[in-house]
């Protein structure tokens, strides 16, 4: 996955290491772990959206 801008979260921590990074892809999104940078789980936009509803439903139980 070369040439993507990788964003990380602003809940990262001081050190920069072990956060959550974020990129956009033609045709979806890609997340990754900063301590495994290779390592890059690529899924659509309707997959991502139905992931956030799932957890922002169950808030209360995370």
């Amino acid at each position: 996955m070369n040439g993507i801008v990788w964003q990380r979260s602003s809940f990262c921590g001081g050190g920069g290491n072990n956060c959550v990074e974020i990129a956009e892809l033609p045709d979806g999104i890609a997340i990754r772990d900063s301590v495994y940078p290779g390592r890059v789980l690529a899924i659509g936009r309707a997959t991502l959206s139905a992931f956030i509803g799932h957890v922002r439903a169950d808030e209360d139980n995370l």
